[in-house]
């Protein structure tokens, strides 16, 4: 794959109208930048709108669960069918890609899921990735597509990851765009607009957080405006939106993986001198836990949190959390230092 990856999330309020239903002009628009930028890029596009544009059949739709999952099976045959139409001028074939949250928490399933991209890619389509809420757990569902393409941009090891808004960017307090940020820290993160959007789940203080995550795993992020002209093709040279610069990272892909795309189960809470130990990229040992505040079995991805419980790494264990009760296993390795990722 010779190509550099790129993965631009399309939120609901982006491609639809006030009424829900999709903004065919817009995805037309979508369809003509990505189709410039395909020669250049082995293209990720994650879109929202399948809940969208299926709850206008349902009759006094309310929004419960069963209810945005019927919608979301309605939903997604239209949004794939005016992708694939209006992709088609350009002589592109899509392929819908409708992810789990397993798919990234499992690795040998995530894997898979990276050869398939590879084979589309390699065969000159794009797939559109969206959450496959019919069969979505509850309690294992993305946060919302933010979370969605930051895990396929982090896993992929994509060069830049493109969030579309319906503002310009991310915006001052005086109403204008930031046009870089060079970290995302609380300052940064205290810019968002706490609203959401009526169609959509996510929001600016969403697209921050993931946008932080991505920075530190080396990708780059800009937060544009869908409205804006030639929008895609502008925030990928920084003309437009708000750049958020990425960090230094030397961690390996399995170790990006482990730090995004792992489902954390446990937590443990270390003193002072474990987590100074985990600094010095040393393995986390029995004698060093504190506290066990959430339980993990073997093999499990579990957070570690210092005295003033801030998450300080994760790490898969070696031991389940119950025999730390045990006695005994002072210098056990819970943890051994290649399987464990600070943050």
């Amino acid at each position: 794959m010779n190509k550099p990856i790129l993965v631009i999330k399309f939120g609901t309020a982006s491609i639809t109208g006030a009424n829900g239903a999709l903004n065919t002009a817009m995805i037309a628009e979508i369809a003509r930048q990505a189709a410039l930028l395909q020669p250049r890029y082995n293209i990720v596009l994650v879109s929202s709108g399948a809940v969208a544009a299926g709850k206008q059949h349902l009759k006094s739709y309310t929004g419960t669960i069963s209810e945005r999952k019927a919608a979301a099976a309605i939903g997604n045959p239209i949004l794939l069918q005016q992708y694939a139409a209006l992709f088609a001028p350009f002589g592109i074939a899509i392929a819908q890609s409708l992810c789990e949250r397993t798919h990234f928490s499992n690795r040998p399933q995530f894997l898979q899921l990276k050869k398939t991209y590879e084979e589309l890619w390699a065969n000159g389509l794009i797939p559109i990735a969206n959450e496959n809420d019919v069969v979505s757990d509850t309690e294992l569902k993305f946060s919302d597509n933010d979370e969605l393409a930051t895990l396929i941009a982090v896993g992929f090891g994509a060069e830049k990851l493109l969030f579309s808004t319906s503002v310009a960017g991310v915006l001052d307090k005086e109403g204008k765009i930031v046009p870089q940020i060079n970290v995302i820290d609380e300052a940064a993160l205290g810019l968002a607009d706490t609203r959401k959007s009526a169609m959509g789940l996510g929001g600016m203080v969403s697209k921050l957080t993931f946008a932080r995550l991505a920075t530190r795993m080396g990708i780059e992020v800009v937060i544009f405006g869908i409205n804006t002209p030639d929008g895609i093709l502008n925030a990928l040279e920084g003309k437009a939106g708000t750049r958020c610069l990425s960090q230094d990272c030397t961690m390996s892909a399995r170790q990006k993986w482990l730090a995004s795309g792992s489902l954390v189960t446990g937590r443990v809470q270390v003193d002072e001198g474990a987590a100074t130990a985990l600094h010095k990229r040393h393995s986390l040992l029995a004698v060093g836990i504190r506290a066990v505040l959430e339980p993990f079995d073997c093999g499990e991805v579990f957070e570690i949190v210092d005295a003033d419980k801030k998450v300080v790494a994760v790490a898969r264990a070696k031991v389940a959390s119950r025999a730390l009760h045990l006695g005994n296993l002072q210098q056990v390795e819970v943890a051994h230092a290649d399987d464990i990722v600070l943050l």
